[in-house]
């Protein structure tokens, strides 16, 4: 057994210097000094020895672990470094390199004029509609009928209206309107609210015109509300979105469910007010139409007309786009050019 300790302990020594990495040294490790390595193999034989044997090969057999153990902890000092030293050169980092340049992404400009739209209504106490009283997929009565349109109205005509297979009088909104005889149905006045969305007409595409625009709805209903509130709202938001500088007017116009209604331009920004392509000529763009609540369309939700009054208005967000952004065709919103997107 003596031999055995001996030989054993030679053996391993010599595997553990010329272990090449820590797995292996752990791997020696294991096959001679755990519980059921080599070491405790010739150790469990002691039981057999007579009792001069036993002190001596016991004491031989605890010298031969701590041979083992001393050769291990020195090898896995010096491969330790060594694997430090090869991690480190493996992940060296050149701080005095360029770094890379990780593109990413930003905010579509419809997107940032939707929110500066928001956010000045809002400061005006104007609240957002709940996205369950604006769907883009509506019932004729919701976008027309309650929002007092004739039976024979051009409009509700298949050449301007997106009509669907999948029920019978259902479509896309033509205007975000319907989310006004939504809310009304639902809220008693007071109430102050903006609610933006898409809405889709079957147009032709030009620079100035698509099939699916996005616009933002307005309307306040409350006691005595007058004409010349509209007007002082409307000037204030203006004033804030393109500059108390920009000409801004007002002109008679005519919409089914305001009376009476008006329509505002602004100054075109391509041109200042010159004439070319985008604003036909004229000088002047229109960014909403807008007027005082008809009557029929609060007795539609049950408010009464005699008690409350209001107005509304609807603002096509490209075109507020296209004149704050020095813009010339809509079309350049949808494309997804990046050289066109970048910009913003």
């Amino acid at each position: 057994m003596q031999t055995k300790l001996e030989q054993m302990k030679t053996r391993a020594v010599e595997e553990i210097k010329n272990a090449s990495n820590l797995n292996e040294l752990q791997e020696i490790k294991i096959k001679y000094l755990s519980r059921k390595g080599e070491l405790n193999t010739i150790r469990r034989g002691i039981k057999d020895l007579s009792p001069e044997e036993k002190p001596f090969i016991g004491d031989l057999a605890n010298k031969t672990a701590g041979a083992i153990e001393k050769a291990f902890d020195e090898s896995y000092e010096t491969l330790y470094k060594q694997s430090i030293s090869e991690k480190l050169a493996s992940e060296k980092l050149d701080v005095t390199l360029p770094g890379d340049f990780v593109p990413y992404g930003k905010q579509h400009p419809l997107t940032l004029t939707v929110n500066e739209i928001v956010s000045i209504f809002y400061k005006m106490g104007f609240t957002l509609v709940d996205e369950a009283d604006s769907p883009e997929v509506e019932t004729e009565y919701y976008n027309f009928d309650a929002l007092n349109f004739p039976p024979d109205h051009p409009a509700k005509d298949m050449q301007d209206t997106f009509y669907t297979l999948n029920a019978p009088n259902l479509l896309l909104r033509s205007q975000t309107s319907n989310s006004q005889i939504r809310k009304m149905e639902k809220t008693p006045p007071p109430l102050r609210v903006i609610s933006p969305g898409r809405v889709y007409r079957s147009e032709a595409v030009s620079s100035r015109k698509n099939n699916l625009f996005h616009q933002v709805e307005g309307f306040m209903v409350d006691k005595e509300v007058t004409f010349g509130d509209l007007k002082g709202v409307l000037n204030a938001f203006t004033g804030q979105f393109f500059g108390q500088e920009r000409p801004t007017r007002f002109r008679t116009s005519f919409f089914p469910f305001t009376e009476p209604s008006v329509e505002i331009d602004v100054q075109c920004i391509i041109c200042a007010g010159s004439g070319c392509r985008t604003c036909s000529r004229s000088g002047w763009l229109e960014i909403l139409g807008a007027g005082m609540i008809d009557p029929n369309v609060l007795q539609t939700v049950n408010i009464d007309p005699d008690k409350y009054s209001g107005f509304a208005f609807g603002m096509g967000v490209e075109r507020l786009a296209m004149l704050k952004l020095a813009v010339n065709d809509i079309r350049l919103f949808f494309n997804n050019d990046i050289r066109f997107l970048e910009q913003f």
